[in-house]
């Protein structure tokens, strides 16, 4: 029992710790007028698009109508051969090539969306960060110079002007033809390694786990304790509390409206502003593991502290979690891989974490059965 409430304090210590360090100051963009902040938007498109049509119709209205004057959109139809040549020079200036450009192709500040999936996927979360950071300009590109006003009617799409129209009549058969030569791209674009061939890694891992955990349960594994098997249960509550760390920042980016930092793998920020980053639109995916790490320590402190039916009780509810999160994590994943196209390296984190604890979980779960089993 000594070296139970030894480890039990030390846990608690770590547990604790972090608590006491400062906290990350939220500094707001105050770079905009007094009054409310204004996200202005800039999207490139074109007549002969329709992935554009589709986002000018479908996507933008409803966007415009909840935010109104705090929300600018500056619609560039893309009608002669110049109109395509900044476009390409735009699309250069934020480190994309020419052969990657689609239509439509959007702007916020230097952040780029494409595409009918990746645009209403991204855009409401884009604008509400943004807001939230005290508003966004527009870029600042010599190539934009010339369709910048210097103040448009607020609340409204910018349309084309009737220069522009008039200079449709006298557009080349050739500068047409390179306007068609830009193709819509669905996916989002990520200046690292994209992380697919990783996340489907883990994913094929994960299911293994389960496969695995359920083979073990139903053939009986070792159920025995050793003092070995004593310090591999340890690895639970610092796996655990890894994962609360995971959660809990992934929790201060959803709710406080910042951007993630990603490093080289992924584009956790598309993922974070996708649709899929709150469960029914409402709760932070975030939360939501945080919750699920915490409840998964707490278990395994009430089966560590005590060797009656509660404890096994709790093994049990440890081994139940941590399954519940795999399989959820095998959900998000696959979302990550196939419908957001943009990986988390954070999220993909927190699938490690909760399938180590789930493969952790199958030895104490296997000898709280044992117990029950013998009525104790």
């Amino acid at each position: 029992m000594d070296y139970k409430k030894k480890s039990f304090f030390i846990l608690l210590l770590l547990l604790i710790a972090p608590w006491f360090q400062v906290s990350p100051a939220y500094a707001q963009n105050t770079g905009q007028p007094q009054g409310k902040p204004v996200v202005r938007v800039i999207m490139f498109w074109s007549s002969t698009c329709g992935h554009c049509e589709y986002v000018i119709n479908e996507v933008l209205p409803p966007p415009q109508d909840q935010y109104g004057d705090q929300l600018e959109i500056l619609l560039i139809e893309l009608v002669t051969q110049e109109d395509v040549d900044r476009l390409y020079e735009t699309a250069a200036s934020v480190g994309i090539a020419k052969e990657n450009v689609g239509l439509p192709f959007m702007l916020l500040g230097e952040r780029v969306l494409k595409g009918s999936e990746q645009i209403p996927n991204e855009l409401p979360g884009l604008i509400e960060l943004h807001l939230a950071q005290g508003g966004l300009n527009y870029p600042d590109y010599p190539s934009l110079a010339a369709y910048l006003p210097e103040s448009i009617d607020s609340g409204e799409l910018s349309q084309p002007n009737e220069e522009k129209e008039q200079a449709s009549a006298n557009t080349s058969i050739d500068a047409e033809r390179e306007v068609l030569d830009v193709q819509p791209t669905e996916g989002p674009e990520s200046s690292g390694t994209n992380g697919f061939t990783l996340a489907a890694v883990i994913l094929v891992a994960m299911v293994a786990g389960i496969i695995y955990v359920i083979y073990t349960l139903i053939e009986g594994g070792d159920g025995t304790e050793d003092q070995r098997s004593q310090w591999i249960d340890l690895l639970i509550p610092l796996l655990a509390l890894a994962g609360i760390g995971v959660s809990g920042y992934l929790t201060y980016v959803e709710t406080q409206a910042v951007e993630a930092i990603c490093g080289p793998v992924g584009d956790c920020n598309a993922v974070q502003n996708s649709s899929y980053a709150r469960l029914f639109g409402v709760l932070p995916i975030g939360i939501m593991g945080l919750i699920g790490f915490a409840m998964i320590l707490i278990a395994w402190l009430v089966q560590w502290l005590r060797d009656d039916k509660l404890g096994s009780y709790a093994s049990l509810a440890m081994l139940g979690m941590a399954l519940f999160g795999t399989i959820f994590s095998i959900y998000l994943t696959y979302l990550e891989i196939w419908v957001i196209e943009a990986v988390c390296i954070w999220c993909l984190s927190s699938a490690v974490l909760i399938t180590a604890l789930l493969l952790l979980s199958v030895r104490p779960a296997s000898r709280a059965l044992d117990s029950l089993g013998d009525g104790d």
